[in-house]
């Protein structure tokens, strides 16, 4: 689902750089990254969703090179495939719950709404347990509750590949696994593939595999 090869990232400005020699997740697999903070977690993400590009090497998502693509196919190919849960949300002010959860339907020709699709989004929201939010706007919600919407939005497509940055960051416990078990049944029933990152070292046996970034570190020394 997942390979890299040979990436070189940097920012233009500042120290920051991020180097990966080799890195692969298997379809359908569930796969944790952890690492310590500013060492390039969410930057990763973005490279293999197609929002950053590196200045070496490829990135390919489902035998697609994600990286060799220009702005307008990766969007479109990241709005397709891949369910981005970002860890500020990126949920817009002006729309409610259901719109915000509907809203990569109407950016793209890509993707189809229709009724099957926006019953799929109250289903979603309802097993997630913001069903009664739907007409909210996000200035009215929770900080766990706006994270749920974005989890719905990133789940809606049924994508082949979910990326999610911190997804369970803002939630209690009991609604952690709730989440958890969401982006699982969501990964195997359409043969998808996970990759989160998290700093919650206590949901790490649920994984299939760890990747720890400071490997990179050690290999790139080498």
């Amino acid at each position: 689902m997942i390979e890299i090869e040979a990436l070189e990232f940097h920012y233009p400005q500042g120290e920051f750089h991020l180097s990966i020699p080799h890195m692969s997740v298997a379809q359908g697999e569930k796969v944790a990254v952890i690492g310590p903070s500013g060492s390039g977690k969410t930057t990763l993400l973005n490279l293999i969703a197609g929002i950053n590009r590196p200045q070496q090497g490829a990135v390919t998502v489902a035998d697609q090179i994600v990286s060799s693509c220009s702005d307008a196919r990766r969007r479109d190919f990241r709005i397709s495939n891949i369910g981005f849960v970002f860890q500020d949300f990126e949920l817009l002010d002006y729309l409610n719950v259901l719109d915000n959860i509907l809203h990569p339907y109407r950016i793209t020709r890509a993707l189809k709404l229709t009724q099957q699709v926006q019953q799929r989004a109250i289903d979603l929201a309802n097993g997630l347990g913001i069903g009664d939010k739907l007409k909210r706007f996000s200035g009215e919600l929770s900080q766990g509750e706006k994270q749920r919407a974005a989890i719905c939005r990133a789940l809606l497509p049924q994508p082949q590949l979910i990326l999610a940055d911190e997804a369970t960051g803002n939630l209690d416990p009991r609604n952690k696994g709730r989440i958890l078990d969401l982006l699982f049944e969501n990964v195997e029933s359409h043969g998808a593939s996970l990759l989160a990152v998290t700093h919650d070292h206590e949901l790490l046996p649920r994984f299939d595999r760890v990747i720890d970034f400071l490997d990179f570190r050690t290999e790139a020394a080498a």
